[in-house]
């Protein structure tokens, strides 16, 4: 604790290494990249790029005496993801996530004190205990600041995971609301103490699903919580403890991830009881974030859709529908001026997701993120934001029912 406080101390001390306003790129063309140069070609303006901090830790590392030491092939490999899009002007997001090892001297540094020893979740929640979290923010935000431009340059740092549904993918075991974003502002705060050390402007966001009033089904109030809740109860922690400009990061995935029609979700409503917040209901969330108590220096919390996409339907209609879903999701957001980036997932279908096809391309027969070849979305999504979006889009129109976007 001693060495987590005392980085902590420093991180407060030191002035911003860069001053840079944060970027105001023309659209919100995002993607989660796999392939830089495909992604460059598509237009994008946004990128989100997962890091695994328990892959960056080195077992050589000595926490007990506030050493660590950092696995540098994997910087590398990051240097080579962030690089070509930073230099190209895309304004790239980091998701910092922590997945088990499966070492239990790495795991005990790197998860959360907490976490489930069977293993049966996803992502766990940090250790804010030993300094490791601190030190290795640090590391990222100093590297990646803009100080050192061999190495790319982020701006947007996403803080876990779909952090609600904390026993799947932010696990600390089984711990009530209160605990679980008590546990979760406590990391937050230490992620944006060090990325404000290097960056005065970079953005720090809190992930969240899409359940808003209600929690994860058949789960239980220690495994789950509504998005809604959590995100007040963080607020108010928050507040408590000495507010500081954080952000939102949200996935609006249909209500049936398996069902593309994004405009169909039968059991949303818009108002602030909605079970869940989709791109069908998307205003529920911003209007949420213009309460009083939710603001910034007297201005609503920026909002990026960090992870969401399609599904393809193996029918003949199956790629159309997820085309025309990219569409309306795209107009759907031209009308909400807080959302700053709607970053797609997947760019590729990934045979382990639970077979769902999610990807602007098809992977290659038994391989799990091989690309093979593009779908129709792949198409529509280059012309988004250009002048050819407009005829694209609107030629989709009919699939969703719709006499014109503005319905």
């Amino acid at each position: 604790m001693r060495h987590l406080l005392i980085l902590i101390l420093l991180c407060q001390t030191l002035r911003a290494q860069n001053t840079d306003p944060f970027p105001t790129p023309p659209n919100v063309k995002g993607l989660q990249v796999q392939m830089d140069d495909d992604a460059l070609k598509l237009g994008i303006h946004h990128a989100g790029i997962n890091v695994n901090i328990t892959a960056l830790y080195s077992p050589e590392s000595k926490p007990d005496a506030g050493v660590f030491v950092w696995n540098e092939g994997y910087l590398a490999s990051l240097d080579r993801q962030i690089k070509p899009l930073s230099d190209a002007g895309v304004a790239v997001y980091l998701i910092v996530i922590a997945y088990p090892s499966n070492n239990p001297a790495t795991d005990a540094v790197v998860l959360h004190p907490g976490h489930r020893q069977d293993g049966k979740f996803s992502v766990a929640a940090v250790n804010t205990a030993n300094g490791f979290f601190a030190a290795v923010t640090n590391l990222m935000a100093g590297r990646w600041s803009g100080a050192q431009p061999q190495h790319g340059r982020v701006w947007g740092w996403i803080i876990g995971n779909e952090v609600n549904s904390h026993f799947l993918w932010n696990n600390m075991g089984l711990v009530t609301l209160e605990t679980a974003a008590s546990e979760y502002e406590k990391a937050f705060r230490i992620a944006h103490t060090a990325i404000r050390a290097h960056s005065q402007h970079a953005r720090t966001y809190a992930s969240f699903d899409h359940h808003w009033a209600a929690s994860m089904h058949n789960v239980s109030p220690e495994e789950s919580t509504p998005g809604r809740d959590f995100l007040d109860t963080f607020a108010r922690l928050m507040r408590e403890r000495g507010d500081l400009d954080w952000n939102v990061a949200w996935h609006p995935y249909p209500e049936n991830l398996g069902n593309p029609r994004a405009w169909a979700d039968k059991n949303v409503t818009h108002d602030d009881n909605t079970h869940k917040v989709t791109f069908k209901n998307l205003e529920v969330l911003p209007k949420h974030l213009e309460k009083p108590e939710l603001l910034w220096q007297g201005r609503p919390r920026r909002i990026i859709l960090s992870e969401q996409g399609f599904h393809t339907l193996l029918n003949p209609e199956g790629e159309k529908l997820q085309a025309a879903a990219y569409a309306y999701a795209w107009e759907k957001i031209q009308t909400l001026p807080t959302i700053d980036a709607f970053i797609y997932h997947r760019h590729v279908d990934h045979a382990k997701e639970g077979g769902l096809r999610l990807g602007l391309w098809r992977n290659a027969p038994n391989s799990i993120v091989t690309p093979q070849s593009t779908k129709l979305i792949h198409d529509l999504f280059k012309k988004a934001g250009t002048p050819e979006w407009r005829t694209a889009a609107d030629a989709l129109l009919p699939v969703t029912g719709l006499k014109t976007w503005n319905d």
